[in-house]
Order: C-alpha cells, then structure tokens, then sequence
C-alpha cells in the first residue's frame, strides 16, 4: 500500500476528508434536533449519581432483575449498539450502559435517538437494572442532549495512533485513553501526598515570585521577558530558592516549602521538559544528613500512597524505596567506577588529563569541580538504580552549599538518584555572608567568561545573609521525574498535562 499523502497537522488527507465527511454529517444532526426544537447545548443539567459508584452499589444485583431505583446520570457516548438502543456512556469515574427503549420513553424522545453520535454528552434519567447478560444498565426514561459533539472520536476509540497528537490534542488522548486518565489523576495524587507529609509536619506552604529580577537560586539557562511597565528584563525563576531563604530569615516559620513551576531553557528530551514542576523546601537548624532522612520519609509517604507498598515496579525493574537508602560521595562513586580519585589533583587541569585517560573530551573551561562533576555524570549515574543519595559535592559546583566539615574543596551537598535519575537536591545552606559573596563573585566570573548557567550577584540576599540566617538545610524535588517513575511511564510528556512541543508551522 502506498503512503498516505500528509496534511499540515501531521496527518493524512485521506483521513483529514474522512473526518470532514462526518463532520458535515454532525453537523445534520445538529440541525435536525434544532428543528425538533432541541437544545443542543443547554446551560445546566444536574445528574444524582456517577458510574464508579453505581458499578460498586449494585455490584450484587443479579442478571435479569430490574430495581424501581431512580438515578440520573451524565456522560459522553463512547460506543453504540442496535441504533443506539445500547449505549456505553462514560462520565469522569467510569462507564454504565444505557438501555433505550419504546416501552419506557416517549416516542419524541426516542426519535432523539436518530440524532446522537460517539462523542455526544447526554443525560440520562432511569432506573437501575441488569441486563439478562450481566450488564448493569440505566433503563432510560428520559434522555437530554447536553452537547452535540462536532467531531469524530478517534476510530474505535483505542487512542490516536500518533504519539505527538496525543500531546497536541490532550483532550482528545484523555477521552479515549484510559491509562492517560489514569497518570494525570496518579499526579494530582501524589502533589497532594507531598503537600500531606510537609504540612503534617508543620512546614508552612508559600508562594514567591517567579518573575525575577536577578538570576539565582540554581545554575540553569534561564526564560528572558520584558516588563513592559518598568521597562526592564526579568527572568523567570529557575528556583524559588533566594525567596525562600529571605522568609527563613524572616522567621516566618521554622520550615517552609513551595509547590509550583520553574523554567530552565533547555533542551526537550524524555526526562526534561523547561517548564516544569517542583516542590522545595527549608528547615531551621537541620543540616544535610538530616535532609536525607526527610527525603527519604516524604518519598517513602508518596509512593505508599499510590502503591501501598514500598517496592515498585518501573520499566521491568524492582525499586525498592525502605529506609534507609544508600549514602555515597561523587568523589568515591567516581573512584569505584574509574579508579581515579580526583581529590588526589590539586589543579584543573590534572583533573582534565584524567579525564582525558577516559576518553572524555570535555571543553577546557571546566574546572575542577565541573570536570568531577562530567565524570560522574558519564560513567556512574546511569548505574544507580536503587535509591541513592550521592554525596559531597565539589564547591565550584554549588555555590549556596556550607563547606563540608571534612574536607574544605567539598560541600555538604547531595542529590538523590533513583533508576539513574537525579530526583532531589538538597544542602546544608551556605549562610556566612562573607563566604556567599565570593561565590557570588565567581558565579560572575563564570558568566563573563561565557557560561550562561552561572548565577549573578544578588546584593539584596546578601543583605538578608546578614541580618542571619539560621542553621538551615534546604532541598528541591521533582514532581515530574517522581511522577515518572510512580506511574511506570517512559516519558516527561506523558506525566504533564500539556506538555511543551514545537510549534506547527
């Protein structure tokens, strides 16, 4: 067969015409409940129950046997049998048949029937039954036109067979695929069991800001917009971090956390999407091995949540998230991996010789740190599957982290990988004003030697450094990644609503 010719959309002519054809014929249906003098698209209906709880009522109800139960149900047409008189019709909790007949409807209604189609919204007054079959059905007294569907379901409603219409037409995918449904209602379940585990142990939730005027809180490319009003560049946020730190200081409660978006502009891939979504949080006098605890509980509360268990399953292998998790430097995963233990190097450039002995061909402008840093990223994170809490950062990599107590050229710093993905960041918070400002000040060395991820200057929180910061460890988490692998999805776009794609010409 040849290929079919391909349409602007993505999709071929021959369906594109298709759908034009039964569109025109939607479009007489509309006009023939008009002319019966049908709304077809009335301002309110009010059903009594839903499908989920009517499957589970009378889950007992035997085959043949009709109740005098009076229910009044809405959904969308999804499948329809012998002109209509059997209709599947699913609402937001599942789906209940419909059965129309001429012994219970009025002969005006039933010529409503000639005129619906899949996809149409319809409600329903009945009384419960069950078909000879087994079928629980609502005998239909009265059905009411709620919206007259324009366009054709997907064939067969098994779900669009392109990958990236799904994500352009959301709401088509959540129509007709379950298993859609079932991973945006999974991550509205477990935002909440984060924001159940923080609030439960007084973490106060707050908002700031995500037009910033300083780029800071993270080393990430950042989103440029125009404040039209102050004539000025703003950046949107990167991290809520600096923010976050200043109500810490504020003494507005001993632990604070935010849920919400931030956007780095990079690159689209399976994991990554710019805009996503992160919770994060700061902790009076706790440093970072308490964090890891923390981690480790909230994490350990979410996927009992959606699991019940601690142990799941992601892409054919076991994760097992029990306490406690493992506990690891970079410098020594690094050494474990290539047998190279890059404290032994005082300069960058033996770091980038080593490098170099692995095969790693890695811009010379890194430094220390950095080369670590590629190194690890090259030839250990992949490998860590089971819960991992990486340790013991390099400084010039993390410039809000306090110096480690043991070792000056690191920091108390962890990320936390689980099926080779970095999930959470956390650090006993840098809080001596002196030490910030030179980081700072290489952060800005960084950026006019090119590097758009370093972060700039921020006078104003080195003010707020000075007025005291407590002791404080601080963290962020990924909801998507989370979400991910809480779901057994392959990837970023499946976990997000409306994901980010490129524009259609």
């Amino acid at each position: 067969m040849k290929n079919q010719p391909k349409n602007d959309q993505g999709g071929s002519d021959t369906a594109t015409t298709n759908d034009n054809i039964l569109r025109k014929a939607k479009l007489k249906k509309l006009s023939d409940l008009e002319q019966l003098g049908i709304e077809p698209f009335p301002h309110i209906f009010k059903p009594t129950h839903q499908a989920a709880a009517l499957q589970k009522s009378y889950e007992s109800l035997v085959a043949g046997e009709e109740t005098q139960d009076k229910v009044i149900v809405a959904g969308r047409v999804m499948a329809a049998r012998n002109n209509n008189m059997f209709i599947d019709l699913m609402d937001t909790t599942g789906s209940i048949q419909i059965f129309s007949h001429k012994d219970s409807m009025s002969p005006e209604n039933m010529s409503l029937l000639d005129c619906l189609d899949l996809g149409d919204i319809i409600g329903v007054e009945g009384v419960i039954r069950r078909t000879p079959r087994g079928e629980l059905s609502v005998r239909a007294y009265k059905i009411t036109v709620l919206t007259k569907s324009l366009l054709p379901l997907p064939e067969k409603y098994h779900g669009l067979s392109d990958v990236e219409q799904r994500y352009r037409q959301r709401y088509v995918d959540l129509i007709v695929n379950e298993s859609s449904r079932d991973v945006l209602r999974a991550r509205s379940k477990i935002v909440s069991a984060v924001r159940e585990y923080l609030d439960g142990i007084g973490a106060l939730e707050v908002e700031t800001p995500i037009l910033h005027s300083i780029l800071g809180g993270a080393s990430a490319k950042p989103f440029v917009t125009t404040y039209n009003a102050l004539d000025a560049n703003f950046y949107l946020r990167v991290a809520p971090e600096l923010y976050l730190k200043r109500l810490i200081v504020g003494g507005l409660s001993d632990a604070v956390y935010e849920i919400g978006r931030n956007f780095r502009n990079e690159g689209l891939s399976i994991k990554h999407n710019p805009e996503f979504t992160a919770v994060e949080g700061y902790h009076m006098y706790m440093d970072y091995s308490d964090i890891m605890d923390l981690i480790e509980d909230l994490v350990g509360h979410v996927v009992k949540k959606v699991h019940g268990t601690l142990e799941i399953e992601y892409d054919g292998q076991k994760i097992n998230f029990a306490k406690p998790w493992k506990r690891r430097s970079m410098i020594d995963l690094v050494q474990d991996e290539t047998g190279i233990n890059f404290l032994e190097f005082d300069t960058a450039e033996q770091a980038h010789q080593a490098a170099a002995k692995l095969n790693l061909k890695l811009d010379p402008k890194l430094n220390w740190g950095q080369v670590v840093e590629q190194v690890f990223a090259d030839r250990v994170e992949h490998k860590l599957i089971q819960p991992t809490h990486v340790t013991d950062y390099p400084f010039e990599i993390s410039p809000l982290a306090k110096n480690s107590r043991l070792n000056p050229r690191l920091v108390e710093r962890f990320e936390t990988f689980v099926n080779g993905w970095e999930i959470a960041n956390a650090f006993t918070e840098l809080n001596d004003p002196r030490i910030q400002r030179e980081r700072f000040l290489q952060q800005v060395e960084q950026r006019e030697t090119g590097d758009e991820e370093a972060q700039m200057l921020d006078e104003d929180f080195i003010t707020a450094l000075e007025y005291g910061l407590p002791p404080t460890g601080g963290w962020g988490m990924g909801i998507d990644r989370l979400v991910i692998l809480l779901t057994n999805s392959q990837n970023i776009r499946e976990v997000l609503c409306f994901p980010t794609l490129r524009p259609l010409k």
